[in-house]
């Protein structure tokens, strides 16, 4: 079982940044993926990008060159840095952990709220 805990969010001015990190505690398997989605009111749960353990990064095309993640495997903990940030980035941001071929193998952090306005 891993749990996750997501911390950094809060309030923003449009073009501010903002750095979200996740801790996962129990075992994270060396082929897992950490990875940030969002979910804005109304809309459906979308992918913000992956990383692997290796470090490759997958991204959204909404948040290429804006948004940067980053994972220390040392402390199970995965980072987000959010910048030149949009009132359309508004969401709650979720953290999580899936294994590519065990399906079953899929966590999630509870969310952190990210509200981008002036």
């Amino acid at each position: 079982q891993v749990q996750l805990v997501e911390s950094g969010g809060g309030l923003v001015q449009p073009g501010g940044s903002l750095r979200l990190s996740c801790a996962a505690s129990g075992i994270i398997f060396r082929a897992d993926v950490m990875g940030w989605y969002r979910q804005a009111p109304g809309k459906q749960r979308e992918l913000v990008g992956t990383i692997t353990t290796g470090g490759s990064t997958n991204y959204a095309d909404s948040v290429k060159g804006r948004f940067t993640i980053s994972r220390d495997n040392a402390k199970n903990t995965v980072y987000l840095q959010m910048n030149s940030l949009k009132p359309e980035d508004t969401a709650v941001y979720y953290c999580n952990v899936a294994h590519p071929l065990l399906t079953s193998r899929n966590y999630w952090g509870q969310g952190t709220q990210v509200t981008v306005s002036s």
